[in-house]
């Protein structure tokens, strides 16, 4: 099945091994929430920041698509089931102090943004030259699979 042909039927994703004394970490605010920066697989791009609880949290790592609670709505969403701009995840990240989640996905269809864009933050605010790093990361900072 192309990579196309799994956005237009909704073909279900692949639940993900999961170490379960990292999930025991994950620090929820005092309301339940802990946010999850999406971020595609493939180029990198910070495609939404969204809320997971406890639930929404469990679900994606059985489902391997991304779930998350509305807190506009109060509810548990799927990404694209409405839309049909699907997220299947590859991996879950836990930051260092336990309270935020990296979430890689491959994006389906026409982007995460509900505007129709292929990313949440497509509008810059302002930018600049930056200054280059003198010398190269260390290999640490790649992260765990080598990014």
């Amino acid at each position: 099945m192309s990579a196309t042909d799994a956005s237009s039927t909704g073909a279900p994703g692949t639940p993900l091994t999961t170490d379960e004394s990292l999930v025991d970490q994950v620090r929820f605010d005092d309301r339940g929430l802990v946010p999850a920066v999406v971020q595609d697989a493939a180029g990198g791009a910070v495609l939404t920041v969204a809320y997971m609880n406890a639930e929404s949290l469990r679900r994606t790592l059985e489902t391997g698509r991304t779930w998350f609670w509305s807190r506009s709505r109060q509810e548990f969403w799927c990404k694209g089931e409405t839309s049909g701009d699907r997220q299947y995840v590859r991996e879950v990240l836990l930051d260092c102090d336990g309270d935020a989640l990296v979430v890689l996905v491959d994006q389906h269809g026409g982007g995460a943004c509900h505007t129709g864009t292929w990313s949440c933050f497509s509008r810059t605010v302002g930018s600049g030259p930056g200054l280059p790093r003198p010398d190269p990361a260390p290999e640490s900072a790649a992260g765990p699979t080598g990014r």
